[in-house]
């Protein structure tokens, strides 16, 4: 057998089980697996008018027998307590005490104006000059030296260390 023959072999196997897995698939959600240019959607199904209308009379009529309950539950507590579940009647004012409110209000606000006219009048306290100390001048910025004396060493050769310094020190403690 040669590879190619091994391969279409294995390619029809995947094959027939993709086809066994879209046929059990369909069984499970209850639906056929589609064929190619079928749709597998069903034409929408039209009530007449009439049909239309006894639905909503009957769904009419359970809604009132609904509400009918509601209301003859809530209507039971109100014939026990019919006293206290009136509600009482809304005190108004009269004109005259509506008149008197609102002037000593205006008379309020007046004098509320008044005190911040008065606020605004008033000349501000002068403060007392106060002499500062001159401003330091600013630290003079550091020489460059540092970069010159880098550049110098590049150009200059390198000087031995001693042969003492060459060796590693071994510290006394040990490393972790």
């Amino acid at each position: 057998m040669s590879l190619d023959d091994i391969l279409s072999s294995i390619d029809s196997e995947i094959h027939q089980l993709r086809q066994a897995r879209a046929l059990l698939g369909g069984i499970a959600t209850g639906t056929r697996s589609r064929k190619a240019g079928v749709s597998s959607t069903k034409p929408k199904r039209k009530l007449s008018a009439a049909a239309r209308e006894r639905i909503a009379a009957a769904q009419r009529k359970r809604w009132a027998a609904t509400k009918g309950a509601v209301k003859a539950a809530a209507a039971e507590p109100e014939k026990k307590a019919a006293a206290p579940s009136k509600k009482p009647a809304k005190r108004k004012l009269s004109a005259v005490t509506r008149k008197r409110i609102a002037d000593a209000q205006k008379k309020r606000w007046a004098a509320v104006k008044a005190a911040k006219a008065k606020k605004a009048t008033k000349p501000a306290p002068v403060k007392k000059a106060v002499k500062k100390a001159p401003a330091k001048k600013p630290a003079a910025k550091p020489k460059k030296a540092p970069a010159k004396k880098a550049a110098a060493a590049k150009k200059a050769p390198a000087k031995e260390a001693p042969a003492m310094a060459a060796k590693p020190v071994e510290p006394s403690t040990p490393q972790r």
